[in-house]
């Protein structure tokens, strides 16, 4: 009889045999905080299989979207809806009502789970729709289908097979399905597991969004570590700071405003233990970088984007720059730094695609690959090839190479404003602006903000004659888009244009960063 070799020595990557582990490695332990109810490994285990058998027959082979905070919901998702052989669509909660139904009907998702918090977001999203999609109430509803059901564990026979969907306005108007396959979920929560350096006696805070990259993989990274998964429905600094202190929590993530809120909340007290917080979105500040030292955080810059299950990049601190004074030690810490330990070498590649000299000066376009990038757009080949045209992800943003192979960002996507960790594209902002009857043009910029990082600004000329004021333009802009997404300030003025009638936003650009923009009525 010839042995199986093939069988013995392959087993398809997938980051829900994380749980299995823990479930049989450390199943009598404490894997889910959430308010006042908790579950162990082996109950975790046992939850995700019966939302697997529940959601098969409601899914039919088609996605499963979940809108939900950060809860315990959230979390059996990402290993549940998995296991019913379909992908997950992580719904961001920030989102308008016809954003969120442009995403169920592109994703043809066949069931929606939601939080009670969202119940009249998800009335009008379903009614927008002409084939909306199954509707499960977490709660009652949530806990009676999982009673009900008989446990169930599919594995992908092809690892490189859809895992989820994860939307991303990028640089137009539409959300941009990114898709993930089971190989890079795997191999990128590894990843993040040995740069943030999770263990079975961590406590990891859900400050950071599920919906945002799928949590950057950590609801497979904390779980791969056995480590315990604290949900929080909302950041709130003094909730934070209580558990920081009440649960013993030594890991979080989240975008610098975070960091912010909790290093200057009246709550803040030096720790008496570390805790390790990873950041992206934007560089930390060297005053963010001095209090949160000062509070006993260890901050760690990282860098990436939808499209590359988060952070691909990371400033991979070394140990001999710890001798550096605190300034020099704040410019090294804002750097992008270099790829993940399962990425491939990070380029900065001039305009021909060849690579600019590492001499820390000449800027060129920040390009990746590897097995921690996307599958691709969904239903959009033209957007991927123009993403991917040479087997090599084109992230938009512009930086350096330093000698010591170090990336440094100098600029991003000229039209993208990230704000508070959120990719906000002003085309799609513009567009709103458009829909008014009084604006005649408008440009939209982000601008600096002491909480967000930036903000959205709009530049607006009317029509002669025509009139309309800076409140009436933000509201008409909510009433269109999510809320986060409208200007905060409105200037009405003549916009600065080419020979060819072209809008320069690069001046709008350096008046706003230089402080020296002045407000017209």
């Amino acid at each position: 009889m010839t042995p199986d070799v093939d069988s013995l020595s392959f087993e398809p990557l997938t980051p829900t045999s994380y749980l299995d582990r823990a479930a049989a490695a450390h199943g009598d332990r404490v894997a889910v905080v959430d308010g006042r109810s908790q579950w162990t490994y082996a109950e975790l285990h046992d939850r995700c299989q019966r939302l697997a058998g529940g959601l098969t027959p409601l899914a039919g082979g088609r996605p499963v979207a979940v809108l939900a905070p950060n809860t315990h919901v959230a979390l059996e998702a990402h290993y549940g809806v998995p296991w019913t052989g379909v992908p997950l669509v992580a719904v961001n909660t920030r989102l308008a009502a016809d954003e969120v139904a442009y995403i169920l009907a592109h994703s043809r998702a066949a069931v929606l789970i939601h939080d009670p918090s969202f119940d009249a977001l998800a009335d009008e999203v379903l009614a927008r729709m002409d084939a909306p999609p199954r509707r499960i109430r977490s709660g009652q509803e949530y806990e009676d289908l999982l009673a009900a059901a008989q446990p169930l564990h599919r594995t992908p026979a092809d690892e490189r097979s859809l895992l989820s969907i994860n939307y991303t306005s990028g640089t137009t108007g539409r959300p941009k399905g990114v898709m993930y396959h089971h190989r890079g979920a795997f191999l990128q929560a590894l990843a993040m597991v040995g740069h943030t350096g999770l263990t079975p006696s961590s406590v990891h805070l859900w400050t950071l969004p599920m919906f945002h990259c799928n949590g950057w993989t950590f609801p497979w990274a904390v779980t791969a570590a056995a480590a315990t998964h604290i949900c929080l429905s909302k950041v709130d600094p003094t909730e934070i700071w209580r558990l920081l202190r009440e649960e013993g929590v030594t890991h979080l993530n989240g975008a610098p405003t975070v960091l912010s809120m909790i290093a200057y909340a009246r709550e803040a007290e030096p720790l008496e233990h570390t805790v390790r917080i990873a950041t992206g979105g934007a560089p930390p500040s060297p005053s963010i970088l001095r209090r949160t030292t000062e509070l006993g955080f260890d901050v760690t810059h990282l860098y990436g984007l939808t499209e590359t299950y988060g952070p691909a990049m990371l400033c991979d601190w070394r140990p001999e720059w710890n001798d550096r004074d605190a300034e020099a030690r704040a410019r090294l810490k804002a750097r992008q730094g270099v790829g993940n330990m399962i990425a491939c070498v990070p380029r900065v590649i001039a305009e021909d695609g060849t690579d600019v000299p590492a001499d820390g000066i000449t800027t060129g376009q920040i390009a990746l690959r590897g097995n921690n990038l996307m599958l691709g757009y969904l239903d959009d080949p033209e957007a991927t090839l123009a993403a991917v045209p040479d087997g090599w992800f084109r992230t938009g943003d512009i930086g350096v190479m330093h000698p010591d192979g170090y990336v440094e960002l100098r600029d991003r996507s000229k039209d993208v404003i990230i704000s508070g960790g959120e990719n906000i594209a002003s085309v799609e902002v513009e567009q709103a602006i458009m829909d008014h009857p009084a604006v005649l043009e408008v440009a939209v910029i982000a601008v600096p903000d002491e909480r967000w990082g930036e903000v959205p600004a709009a530049y607006v000329t009317l029509h002669d004659g025509a009139t309309a004021t800076e409140a009436e333009l933000i509201e008409h802009v909510k009433g269109r888009l999510a809320r986060f997404k409208a200007p905060k300030t409105v200037v009405f003025a003549e916009l600065p244009k080419t020979s060819t009638g072209k809008i320069q936003k690069f001046v709008l650009r350096d008046k706003a960063w230089t402080g020296s923009e002045k407000r017209i009525r």
